[in-house]
This record gives structure tokens, sequence and C-alpha cells, in this order.
């Protein structure tokens, strides 16, 4: 009759159960822009980094940010709005929780609970690589 060593088996377990969670844990990833909406300022992007088995999801809806600013000399103030091309190589951030309701500029609860979703990435900038 075999012992099971209950330290390695409890080991095993909280393993697998943290391999699970940092999976599932979103922070920042490379991806490449599929298709980009100027209207809307919004991509639609494939993540470039597979975490398991399956090709990694895309990502719909993610909007980059903008930019306002003033040159050191004193010049005028200027908006800089992004503009994706396909095949662009971006690198994405996820919020810490829902965004969605934020986005209106006020203090607001989200309507979900949840944390680190991809569904709340913001494009946060453009690898030079991909530059002309």
């Amino acid at each position: 009759m075999s012992k099971i060593d209950p330290a390695a088996a409890m080991s095993a377990l909280l393993d697998g159960f943290l391999s699970k969670l940092y999976t599932d844990f979103n922070v920042a990833f490379p991806c490449k822009v599929v298709k980009f909406d100027p209207v809307k300022m919004i991509a639609s992007v494939q993540p470039l980094i597979r975490t398991g088995s399956d090709q990694p999801a895309m990502i719909q809806a993610v909007p980059g940010l903008g930019y306002r600013l003033k040159p050191k000399d004193g010049g005028s103030e200027q908006e800089y709005l992004p503009v994706y091309k396909p095949g662009d190589v971006v690198y994405v951030v996820v919020a810490d929780r829902e965004i969605r309701n934020g986005l209106a500029g006020a203090v607001a609860a989200p309507d979900t609970a949840r944390q680190h979703d991809s569904n709340d990435a913001v494009i946060v900038g453009i690898f030079p690589a991909s530059f002309s």
C-alpha cells in the first residue's frame, strides 16, 4: 500500500490553482490591430502572447488614448487623437476594474464585479517597429 504525501498533494493543488489564476489575470500585453474605427476611435486587436494551447481571443472595441500636449517653449496646446492601421503592434493595458462607467468623467460604481478583464483594455501606444 502506498502512502500519499499530504504536503506534496497540497503543493500540487496550489500550483494548479495559481497557474490557472495567473493565466486568467490580465495586466498588459502586445496586440496586433485588426481593424480601427476612426470615428469612434476604437480598435479590434489580436493578442500576440499565447497563454494556453488555444489561440488568444480577439478583443473588440478597445479605445486608444489621446493626448493633449503643450510645447515646452510655451506654444499653444495641441490635441492628438489615436490613429491605428491594421497590422500595427500596440501595447494594451487592462484596467483593474470595469472602466465603462468611469469614461464619462464622473465617479461611478462599476456595473460588474469583473477584474483585470480584457473587456476593459486600453491601447496606450504603438511599438516603434510598426512605424514606416
